[in-house]
């Protein structure tokens, strides 16, 4: 079988729309995932429809598919959290998370991403009633990402970065709770720090929840500038053998070595793990 591989592309924040696509096709990737506090100077609403239908024919040029969005609430805009107490914060936080559900499905993109760990950190309040907000608000958030052909994937971040939901497990169990398709979870090799088992078997364990993958050094770095071609290997056999046909990005957080750089050395790993 084929993976599918992208590239997300805060790395290249700055550079004109078309570059960047230029840059991840010419890299060899299929697809790019986007971050959209990276694009706009406001909000998602500074890309006008014109502007979105430009961004698509970018991608298309490239040779690219749009994979969906990351870092959802990043500012800008400032000021929101999914979690808080504060309700009117609440609610302008997933009305923005709507907004962002159709910037997705206006490029065609099938997953958005929920990290976000500082916008859903407990605060004030315990750790299930944050979580108890989470799920509200995805549940809120979920027939309309539903209707526009868009799954919201929870991401485990782990304890370092949020205090609300650190393993696959947890984002399991609220998938569950919530019960509706368009709400599942994702797998990303950085931020395993609370979990107790290996990679391969977290991943053969959960695969039914898991619709997208990131990838990246275990430190942040681009793919191969580590040892994570031989400490991924099980894991992309893993993969091969249960069919997954989702999407893999590389989301790399060290930008030192600069975009082209990034793209083009994860993709050299990226195939060897492929072939492994």
């Amino acid at each position: 079988m084929t993976f599918k591989f992208s590239f997300c592309n805060e790395s290249m924040k700055g550079m004109p729309w078309p570059e960047q696509c230029k840059l991840v096709g010419k890299a060899g990737y299929q697809g790019v995932e986007i971050a959209a506090f990276s694009l706009v100077k406001n909000d998602v609403g500074d890309l006008t429809a014109g502007d979105r239908r430009d961004m698509l024919a970018a991608m298309k040029d490239s040779g690219l598919s749009c994979v969906g969005l990351h870092w959802l609430l990043m500012p800008p805009p400032a000021g929101l959290h999914c979690t808080t107490p504060d309700k009117a914060v609440r609610q302008k936080s997933w009305d923005y998370v709507r907004r962002l559900i159709d910037f997705c499905a206006d490029l065609q993109g099938p997953v958005m991403v929920f990290g976000s760990p500082k916008q859903r950190n407990a605060q004030g309040i315990t750790v299930e009633q944050a979580v108890g907000y989470l799920t509200e608000g995805l549940r809120s958030a979920a027939d309309h990402a539903g209707s526009r052909g868009v799954s919201i994937l929870i991401e485990p971040l782990d304890h370092t970065q949020t205090d609300v939901v650190n393993t696959l497990a947890e984002a399991a169990k609220l998938v569950a709770a919530i019960n509706h398709p368009a709400i599942q979870t994702m797998f990303d090799f950085h931020n395993t720090l609370d979990e107790k088992e290996p990679f391969d078997v977290l991943v053969r364990k959960y695969f039914k929840v898991i619709h997208h993958i990131h990838v990246q050094e275990m430190d942040g770095k681009y793919l191969g500038a580590g040892t994570g071609v031989k400490d991924f290997a099980k894991t992309f056999q893993t993969l091969k053998g249960l069919g997954y046909n989702k999407w893999i990005s590389v989301e790399v957080f060290d930008f030192a070595p600069g975009p082209q750089k990034l793209a083009e050395e994860s993709m050299k790993a990226l195939r060897m793990l492929a072939e492994s």
